[in-house]
């Protein structure tokens, strides 16, 4: 019988990205769609085993090994909360692997790493890229339903359960990647700005004006706060405002209307400028998607960028060639890599010194 080698979570040779809650290191808590860790190893397999706190859909977790990307479903009772004991890989050739563990989905659950099992040696994980990016986003940002590629210009398929969503084929993911770039990828499905607006932990919807600074975002898992210090980004992309027409349960806002116009855009500026004062240095791409939206809504982000101070002050408006215009559901893996390298080429046509 084989040996097995178990690694705990705070073993230094592992590599964390996001907004990762280390309270415990020995179970690490991981929240936001795109959190990811990455162990390399000398075996023929690898097990990651986790403690689970389900909200809503079916509970699907991530894995890139060796460059192959695959999904792994694990919680097929329904239960609320488990421990469960994943395969990552096996059946490998007994030489250097990297696996990467990342979350696939966002608020529908979240999860604590409680340690890795393999037959094999633990090595240290490649260094992490030095540039830094950030992602304050809705489901687009957070790749909710990309999968669905038979979709693709169309609608949600209906009752999808969270199956389609993967954080990895996100846009704001590829360009990070794309770009030799970590990403903290601050995205949430349904999201506004405001409190009581978008679709976010509806009915009492929750807004990224009470997230944003949040370590712990997801109501069930009790608010926490994040230490910006932790991370500090050279590119934030800011892609808030698809889902601000929807007030729960009230009529919806009307960004036409000037008295809401301007009392959005303080909003927006607001959580822009705040982040501003942690990340003083930084770019700031702010972005509505391809996905179908009022145009009024672009012209209100262009206002935006300008109240800012515009390019000058390191603020940039930017739009994709169809924005608000490619399709009315989620955009799928093909819409979202066009995106990406859209996004690409604008920020490599920045200064290369926006890097430093």
């Amino acid at each position: 019988m084989s040996r097995i080698n178990f690694i705990e979570p705070n073993d230094e040779r592992l590599s964390y990205v996001g907004r990762i809650d280390f309270s415990d290191a020995l179970s690490p808590k991981f929240y936001y769609a795109g959190s990811s860790v990455t162990v390399s190893f000398k075996g023929t397999y690898i097990k990651a085993r986790i403690k689970n706190r389900r909200i809503y859909n079916k509970q699907e977790i991530g894995s890139v090994v060796d460059g192959k990307q695959a999904k792994h479903t694990f919680g097929e009772d329904g239960a609320w909360e488990g421990e469960y004991l994943i395969t990552l890989a096996q059946g490998l050739d007994c030489s250097e692997h990297e696996a990467v563990l990342f979350k696939r989905q966002d608020a529908s659950h979240y999860f604590a790493l409680l340690g890795f099992e393999t037959d094999g040696e633990l090595l240290k994980a490649k260094p992490k890229p030095a540039r830094r990016m950030e992602c304050f986003g809705d489901s687009v940002s957070a790749g909710a339903v990309v999968e669905a590629t038979d979709n693709v210009g169309m609608n949600d398929p209906e009752n999808n359960d969270g199956v389609y969503d993967n954080a990895w084929y996100s846009y704001s993911m590829i360009t990070a990647r794309n770009l030799g770039a970590q990403l903290h990828n601050t995205a949430q499905g349904g999201i506004a700005i405001f409190d009581d607006t978008g679709y976010f932990h509806a009915p009492d919807c929750v807004g990224m004006e009470s997230v944003y600074d949040k370590l712990c975002y997801i109501p069930e898992g009790g608010y926490t706060p994040w230490d910006f210090a932790k991370y500090i980004p050279h590119v934030v992309l800011f892609a808030v405002g698809q889902n601000d027409q929807h007030n729960e349960g009230r009529p919806d806002s009307d960004i036409s209307d000037p008295s809401y116009r301007e009392k959005w855009k303080n909003g927006y500026k607001g959580i822009v400028n705040s982040l501003r004062g942690h990340y003083p240095k930084a770019v700031f791409i702010l972005l509505l998607t391809v996905l179908c939206h009022d145009s009024e809504w672009d012209k209100a982000v262009e206002e935006i960028k300008n109240e800012l101070g515009g390019e000058s002050r390191g603020f940039y408006h930017f739009m994709f060639k169809r924005t608000g215009k490619a399709t009315p559901g989620h955009p799928r893996i093909p819409e979202q890599y066009e995106m990406a390298e859209e996004l690409t080429a604008f920020i490599s046509s920045l200064d290369d010194k926006i890097w430093e």
